[in-house]
């Protein structure tokens, strides 16, 4: 997304790509200006109130999802290329970096793919993603860490303003009460999260913690 995107999306505290969704009245974008369509001035209002035009009213609303939407398409679009967004020269120097950060980390996030993709190659199994980070800047982060292979953008939530209990408790009302949840993670937070619904909680704090998930999932443990 370029910066306009990010900077506006992150004005709006979000937990899931489709919350503002129903705002949406399915207009083609193919021809659409983001840049023309008075949205950005509008965001800058301090009215939250108005029905038309500014920030809050309809026509406000109806321009942010837009923008909503687009960020679906363009995550769904790259989620395996992160490269053709970024272009020949940031791509390189993205790549660079990233082999320099999994040098430092001992391949931890090649440890962790390891995982997510046993994981999303089940036909009975998904990965859902609760992020502490606000919900544009996550999906950003995923694309750019070649995550969006594992994760769909439905499966992604941001627990920025409701937290990771309420955010569970939103998964849990969408695939139901009947499937097995299983959280992995490293935090207090998604531990109590996960206690209070029953939840097994693994737990990974070390290399050896991703390396034990690893060879669970590959033994059929997990």
């Amino acid at each position: 997304c370029n910066n306009h995107f990010f900077n506006i999306c992150t004005e709006h505290i979000y937990v899931h790509i489709d919350d503002v969704s129903s705002d949406d009245n399915g207009q083609d974008l193919s021809t659409y200006s983001f840049a023309t369509d008075g949205f950005h001035a509008a965001a800058s209002s301090a009215n939250l109130c108005l029905p038309t035009g500014v920030r809050g009213g309809v026509d406000w609303m109806r321009k942010l999802a837009f923008r909503y939407r687009r960020v679906k398409e363009l995550y769904n679009t790259y989620k395996n290329n992160i490269g053709g967004l970024l272009g020949p020269a940031k791509r390189d120097a993205w790549l660079q970096l990233r082999a320099e950060i999994e040098a430092l980390t001992d391949s931890w996030l090649t440890n962790a793919l390891k995982s997510l993709s046993i994981i999303s190659t089940r036909s009975n199994c998904v990965n859902v993603l609760v992020t502490t980070t606000q919900l544009i800047p996550a999906l950003a982060k995923v694309l750019l860490y070649s995550l969006g292979g594992a994760f769909p953008i439905e499966n992604i939530y941001s627990a920025t303003k409701i937290g990771k209990e309420s955010c569970f408790e939103r998964i849990m009302q969408r695939f139901g009460r009947k499937v097995v949840y299983v959280v992995i993670g490293d935090g207090v937070e998604e531990e109590q999260a996960a206690k209070k619904h029953n939840m097994p909680f693994w737990r990974i704090s070390s290399h050896s913690d991703l390396l034990a998930l690893h060879q669970a999932l590959e033994l059929e443990y997990l």
